[in-house]
């Protein structure tokens, strides 16, 4: 576990801030950091959790080499509590009152090895009802120096009186270029960098994870089908919806995705306009204009939406794929 603010990528203002309170002893004892998923929330959280509980500290940053950085980074430091999503059976992820019961019991016992206590609750809108009713106890009276993060992408989940008792921090969407950089450092080709940075909505975690679920794989034939739908015959239809149907849904959802973002860049090169999702293959795209008229582009996105609807239900997906097909290519 990196612990040092300086490897966090981007948020430098949140950071400034965190670091301005801590430095001031004007902490508050609850924050709710908010912003799209994997933007880096839970990493800033971890770092502002070293800072806190740091026996060395220097510029309120940790020193990385004390007893508590020490077991903060082994994740065996007593004074701090990490609390995410579980699963129980076939249900869905959730934070169960079950596992606050625990934290409260925990954090009733005096500090071991610092002065304070940190919890991070990470994905806090997945807690239930009666978790979230039983952590609002603990935050509006907490035990001894404590300092409560809470990690969401959905503050409206939380109840109001749980975000009305923290203080809120805001974080942004990492820019293109920042995220085109990092991505190399964590395996990726710089050549796929950039265009990953690009899909990823100014998220790190969501550029890694269409790298891992080979997301520029679905977005090759995505716009491959394009390219092909004026030269389609029946034969090569079947061929198609046939592999489509065998994705996972997961994924067909994701190649659902691709296909309508290039839709949507076809229409921005009709209306004039450069701001393409993928710039790099503007000149393919380019190419399929005098092929898709700009009517037919507009059904297309219709269709498209249909089909992903009917998708989350429990239809014949391989039935599904061959009527989308065969409507999609009678409008080219």
């Amino acid at each position: 576990m990196d612990i040092r603010w300086d490897t966090i990528l981007g948020h430098e203002k949140n950071i400034a801030h965190l670091r301005r309170l801590w430095q001031e002893q004007r902490m508050p004892h609850a924050l709710l950091f908010c912003g799209a998923e994997g933007i880096g929330k839970k990493r800033t959280a971890l770092s502002l959790a070293a800072a806190l509980l740091c026996m060395e500290a220097v510029a309120d940053a940790p020193c990385g080499h004390c007893a508590s950085c020490t077991a903060l980074q082994a994740g065996t430091h007593p004074d701090f509590y990490l609390v995410e999503p579980e699963s129980k059976g076939k249900a869905a992820k959730s934070i169960r009152i079950e596992q606050i019961r625990e934290l409260q019991t925990r954090i009733s016992w005096a500090p071991q090895l610092a002065a304070r206590r940190v919890v991070i609750i990470d994905q806090a809108e997945l807690m239930n009802e009666a978790a979230a009713n039983s952590l609002l106890k603990t935050i509006e009276e907490p035990a001894g120096q404590m300092c409560f993060v809470l990690v969401t992408s959905t503050p409206a989940a939380l109840l109001d009186t749980i975000r009305s008792r923290c203080m809120r921090v805001e974080f942004g969407m990492l820019p293109v270029a920042a995220l085109a950089e990092a991505l190399p450092e964590h395996g990726i080709p710089a050549e796929q960098a950039a265009v990953l940075a690009s899909l990823s909505d100014g998220s790190l975690g969501r550029a890694l994870e269409l790298y891992a679920d080979g997301g520029l794989e679905l977005r090759a034939d995505a716009a491959a089908l394009l390219a092909e739908l004026g030269s389609m015959d029946m034969e090569k239809l079947w061929q198609r919806s046939r592999a489509l149907s065998e994705l996972p849904r997961e994924k067909l959802a994701d190649w659902c995705m691709y296909l309508s973002m290039l839709l949507r860049d076809l229409l921005v090169l009709y209306s004039g306009g450069s701001q393409l999702y993928h710039q790099d293959l503007a000149g393919k795209l380019a190419a399929l204009l005098p092929m898709l008229p700009e009517q037919s582009v507009f059904q297309m996105l219709r269709l498209l939406r249909g089909l992903q609807k009917r998708l989350e239900s429990n239809a014949n997906v391989r039935l599904l794929m061959e009527s989308f097909l065969i409507q999609l290519r009678d409008l080219k």
